[in-house]
């Protein structure tokens, strides 16, 4: 990961895959509106949130068992925080529970809208014009109304959400595809008799079959894919408030 975003330049474009499995640790920081910090586990999924390995599930490297244990909060310290205005990351997260595992803020519907519609609509159009400052690489814009939009929090808005997009926006470009919700798990298939996460082989074919999609359409695709046989809930998230009509690019 460090090594990923090491020098990170405007106009860089970065690309992170992760697919393995995942899980739950209890949040320490008060940012997770569900007290978890979400994570990726090597050996086994957690199916419910009552079934825990001495009540911490979280993110595992292939060495944790020297290294420790990686959660979402010092993913987004490392991968995340350091970048500039400019440089785009799109990251996948193939895992279970991993809706919010890069704790970026902002994240949408299949409608393209936030899944705030209470705020969103208390907020007017600061977030509208943050999109389409987004769309035309106006930063200046994006923070303007990116600023609008915090003025409009009502104060009934959790003290974690609140928190999240304090502290978790960034200038840079950063969107994060999920397997599933931070609820929900991610399953594997065989594609080919070789095994692979359900959310790698739906992303790669939804492209494979049209290139030119927006980020709604994409979502939509990738969802539309595993309907027929999973539960799970890919999740569409970013670092500042985008325009997902536009088209997808790596």
């Amino acid at each position: 990961m460090e090594w990923l975003v090491r020098g990170a330049q405007a106009n860089d474009s970065l690309f992170f895959h992760y697919s393995g499995h995942g899980g739950l640790t209890k949040d320490t920081d008060g940012d997770e509106e569900d007290g978890w910090d979400e994570g990726n586990i090597s050996h086994t999924c957690v199916k419910r949130f009552d079934i825990l390995i001495d009540d911490i599930v979280v993110i595992y490297p292939i060495d944790y068992k020297e290294t420790a244990h990686i959660v979402d909060d010092e993913m987004h310290e490392i991968m995340v925080r350091p970048l500039p205005a400019g440089c785009r990351l799109t990251a996948i997260f193939d895992s279970c529970h991993s809706g919010s595992a890069l704790d970026l803020p902002y994240i949408y519907s299949t409608e393209g809208k936030i899944k705030e519609p209470n705020l969103y609509a208390e907020a007017g159009s600061s977030l509208l014009d943050a999109a389409k400052s987004y769309s035309k690489k106006d930063f200046g814009g994006v923070f303007k109304g990116i600023t609008g939009f915090a003025k409009a929090v009502s104060g009934s808005q959790s003290r974690a959400d609140e928190k999240t997009r304090k502290t978790r926006t960034s200038p840079a470009d950063v969107i994060s595809w999920s397997g599933c919700k931070d609820s929900q798990t991610s399953a594997d298939t065989q594609v080919a008799g070789q095994g692979t996460g359900a959310m790698s082989w739906a992303f790669t074919e939804a492209l494979t079959e049209n290139s030119q999609q927006s980020y709604q359409q994409l979502l939509i695709s990738i969802r539309s894919k595993l309907r027929a046989k999973y539960s799970q809930k890919p999740q569409l998230s970013s670092s500042h408030p985008m325009d997902t009509d536009i088209i997808f690019v790596i």
